[in-house]
This record gives structure tokens, C-alpha cells and sequence, in this order.
């Protein structure tokens, strides 16, 4: 899995994105919604910043920010660290792990392209969980 490309485990299809004239609360309602930890703010077609959970936890709620009236620009981490599709996941992932952030956009030709994440890591794994208690239970139950 770790060898892998980028391109083949990002998240493509409908990228939440902001504008860095949104507010906090749109984005937040916007992130339950689509149940992601992440919205990437773009000006134009250009990355510009990205807004996450975190920010929002630190940057708004700890410092008794009104998220009606914060705009993203003042609170997202901006000129995010980015990666391209060819490089592998593993390294995306040492990336994540060494600058201490969960989300990485994927960038091309100084184009957003997608997405990847740590959570993308454990999918497989908790997939291959999931089958293996399927499978004991399954074993279990025929042995009665």
C-alpha cells in the first residue's frame, strides 16, 4: 500500500472547497455535511489555504472566535504543504507524520487534483479487520 502512487488512493470526486471570504460556520456545516475533516480554500483555481478541523478547534473555538463572523482567511493554514500524484503514499504519509498535520492536497501543474489523508491509510486495514471477524464469526457460528 505504501508504494503506491498517490493518484491511486486520493479522494477525487467532489473536493470540498471554500473561498477564503467564507465564514467558519459555512464551512463547518459544510464539512459535517460531506463528513470530512477538511475543506481546501481556493482563490480562483489557486490553493491558497486549507481549513480543518484542527483550525477550527484551535484557531476558532479556543480563541472564543465567532464563527459566523471569522472568515477562513483568518484562520486557515495558508500555503499548505502539498504533494504530487506520482509520488508515492508512503511518502505522503511521512509527510503528514513529520509536519504533524492529517490532510494533503494533491497538486498538479499548480492545479488541485485531489486529496489524501491518514485516514486513507487505514481504510484497507479496517477492511481486511472487517472480513477477518466476518470470517470468525461465520466459523463460529457453523461450529455450533
Amino acid at each position: 500500500m505504501f508504494g503506491q502512487t498517490v493518484e491511486s488512493v486520493m479522494q477525487t470526486d467532489n473536493l470540498l472547497v471554500g473561498a477564503p471570504h467564507s465564514t467558519v460556520l459555512d464551512a463547518a456545516i459544510q464539512m459535517a455535511r460531506r463528513k470530512v475533516g477538511a475543506m481546501l480554500v481556493l482563490d480562483g483555481a489557486r490553493l491558497v489555504g486549507i481549513f480543518t478541523e484542527r483550525d477550527a478547534l484551535i484557531r476558532v473555538l479556543a480563541a472564543s472566535r465567532d464563527p459566523a463572523r471569522t472568515l477562513l482567511a483568518e484562520v486557515m493554514t495558508p500555503e499548505p504543504t502539498t504533494i504530487t500524484p506520482d509520488k508515492s503514499f508512503g511518502l505522503a504519509l511521512l509527510v503528514m507524520h513529520e509536519e504533524g498535520f492529517r490532510h494533503l492536497p494533491v497538486v498538479e501543474a499548480g492545479r488541485v487534483v485531489g486529496i489524501v489523508s491518514a485516514r486513507n491509510a487505514l481504510d484497507p486495514d479496517l477492511e481486511e479487520f472487517a472480513f477477518e471477524a466476518s470470517r470468525r464469526q461465520y466459523y463460529l457460528r457453523e461450529r455450533d
